[in-house]
């Protein structure tokens, strides 16, 4: 919850700091796919975040986990295409939590040994189950409409 408010922070600082709070679950990517993809187009078939009416937990999460991944790839595939860059480069923001990521993972292990890696792992694993279970809570069911451009209409209580 704390790497999910400072993500909604205009200060680049606070940005960081959710980079570095979703480092050790390894879900850096939801800090560029939550703020730059499921609040534009929450309540549509696009959002994988969004629950269906219907949907069981475990399927949800089967779409959503991936889905959160795939579109995030993409969104910072486009925001680079627009300055110029490739994909793998060093200005990949999902490139860049995955090494935070990875320093912090290998630096444990190098000083905790490998009996830590069933606890990251497991951590992990339950990080991204209590996401998955407030993401199909807090959306289940809902759906936007579309106006008569065909543009999705504000999403409302």
């Amino acid at each position: 919850n704390t790497a999910h408010e400072l993500g909604h922070k205009k200060g680049a600082g606070e940005r960081l700091l959710a980079r570095f709070a979703l480092a050790p679950s390894g879900y850096g990517h939801f800090a560029i796919e939550h703020v730059r993809g499921h609040h534009r187009d929450v309540a549509t078939p696009e959002d994988s975040a969004s629950s269906r009416m219907g949907e069981s937990y475990y399927r949800f999460i089967r779409r959503e986990i991936p889905g959160a991944f795939r579109r995030a790839w993409h969104i910072e595939t486009e925001r680079l295409s627009r300055r110029g860059q490739r994909p793998v480069s060093l200005a990949n923001e999902i490139l860049q939590n995955a090494a935070i990521t990875a320093v912090l993972w290998l630096g444990l292990l190098a000083w905790l040994g490998p009996l830590v890696l069933p606890f990251l792992l497991i951590q992990a694993a339950f990080a991204y189950s209590l996401l998955s279970s407030a993401n199909y809570v807090e959306h289940y069911g809902l759906r936007r409409g579309r106006d008569a451009q065909g543009r999705y209409v504000r999403p409302e209580p």
